[in-house]
């Protein structure tokens, strides 16, 4: 008898949980839907892979909004109702757990957001150098995407707080080397791209300065 009024009042904040998660969850997602629909047209987004991944899934980032607040207002909830059955050990737990959630928010947003610019920048450059006629540009783009690519992954991660030391110490040589490699081999893409237009180039100059 003297647990049962805290174990009514923990079911009581589930069931509340559970009816303000459904809520702000499809809020959410209308929301994000809404603004989705704003800017899918925008190339940066659109024409990227990852947005042309999303466009083709049946997987919304409405949807996924709306499961990622009602995760939220879920814990949050059950956070409440351990605390009314003043179960110490899981209070902790959940108030860690909560504390948590924004550093895996950022890891996805960066992640997400990250690979979507690398995908339209490397897109952009390789479609450039095809209309330009650039020979030898294709290598030098794969091995830039994937140090972007990398790059990216690596400042996701260290928003999970995350030891990365260790990665870092193994890391940083090899890609002393492929940086190195890099701008040795866009050197020689742009002077081999360059050196056959070199005259029409020049004219161009010329007659933009006699203009």
């Amino acid at each position: 008898m003297a647990v049962l009024p805290a174990i009514i009042g923990a079911v009581i904040v589930l069931l509340l949980g559970w009816i303000v998660g459904r809520l702000l969850g499809k809020a959410v997602r209308i929301i994000i839907d809404k603004a989705m629909a704003a800017v899918s047209t925008a190339p940066v987004i659109g024409e990227s892979e990852v947005g042309k991944t999303v466009a083709t899934s049946h997987v919304s980032l409405g949807y996924l909004g709306d499961i990622t607040m009602r995760c939220v207002v879920y814990l949050v909830a059950i956070l409440a109702a351990v605390d009314i059955l003043n179960l110490d050990y899981l209070s902790k737990f959940m108030a860690q757990v909560l504390e948590y959630i924004p550093h895996v928010v950022a890891f996805v947003i960066i992640l997400v957001v990250g690979i979507i610019l690398v995908d339209y920048f490397i897109d952009f450059f390789r479609n450039y150098s095809q209309t330009s006629k650039i020979e030898l540009v294709t290598p030098v783009l794969i091995l830039l995407r994937l140090f972007l690519y990398f790059v990216v992954v690596m400042l996701a991660l260290s928003q999970l707080l995350l030891d990365l030391t260790i990665i870092y110490t193994i890391i940083t040589p090899i890609f002393w080397g492929i940086g190195i490699g890099l701008g040795a081999a866009i050197a020689i893409v742009v002077w081999f791209g360059m050196k056959n237009r070199s005259e029409q180039i020049m004219d161009k100059v010329v007659d933009s300065l006699t203009k």
